[in-house]
């Protein structure tokens, strides 16, 4: 079992940094028959490059059409390279993909709107794709319309995010099947809930995003207009007895 560890650690290694081994082809595949070792070893590494290319595509589909295929492959392959996958799991394969995409732009001094635009339709698309298997509410009832202020708590399959572009409208274009071309900045909030297994995409204020924050952050707020909708979407659990005060609904923002 110990030759087998680090034969199968030994492979692992080979398959992420193809080139670090040169002797892994001949230790770890036997010589004979059509395929020498290095062409078996290489369709290991091409198989398993292509399996972490395909998730990769399923967990940023609009990020891969802004780019590109090819280029989003080549984004791809760098990353696995820094970031292989920690788990048996490729589920959360994309997870350091917004990180290491920040951390590896270009110098400040050559900023450009594309690479805020990609890095900001990153951290969108993974929170989105993060919400499928968020532990959520489903088979509990639900805030009502009639749920006093001071009970009102957002539900677990809930998140929020502000971007510097409208991420969220280009993402639903790509899932449309149009092809929209590169916004220019714009800023957004957006509020992503689930509720009966289905993604809502809702936009906010900035006013609105403030005061989701804060009651996300488990502070007092005063409702706006938008209570009743925010209801109606399944944003809201009850925890009857908080210690959130009641408070009056203010006008909208």
């Amino acid at each position: 079992m110990t030759q087998l560890a680090a034969a199968q650690r030994r492979m692992h290694a080979t398959l992420i940094h193809p080139l670090a081994d040169p002797n892994a082809a001949s230790t770890l595949f036997r010589s004979g028959g059509r395929l020498g070792p290095s062409a078996g070893l290489a369709i290991y590494q091409r198989g398993y490059f292509l399996r972490i290319a395909a998730c990769m595509r399923e967990q940023f589909p609009a990020l891969c059409h802004a780019l590109g295929r090819a280029l989003f492959d080549d984004f791809v392959a760098d990353y696995i390279r820094d970031c292989p996958p920690e788990r048996h799991t490729l589920y959360d394969l994309g997870r350091r993909f917004p990180a290491w995409l920040q951390a590896n732009r270009p110098e400040p001094q050559a900023r450009e709107r594309w690479v805020e635009f990609m890095i900001d339709l990153a951290e969108f698309e993974y929170a989105l794709f993060s919400m499928f298997d968020m532990a959520g509410h489903e088979g509990k009832p639900f805030a009502t319309r009639d749920t006093p202020d001071r009970d009102l708590r957002l539900q677990p399959a809930f998140a929020l995010g502000r971007y510097g572009f409208p991420v969220a409208a280009y993402y639903h274009a790509v899932r449309r099947g149009e092809a929209p071309r590169l916004p220019i900045p714009s800023p957004t909030h957006v509020a992503l809930v689930r509720r009966d297994y289905r993604i809502r995409t809702v936009l906010l204020t900035p006013g609105h995003y403030t005061q989701l924050r804060a009651l996300q952050s488990g502070e007092p707020i005063t409702f706006s207009a938008e209570r009743e909708r925010w209801i109606d979407w399944g944003f809201f659990v009850t925890d009857p007895g908080g210690s959130v005060e009641k408070l009056a609904s203010s006008p909208e923002d």
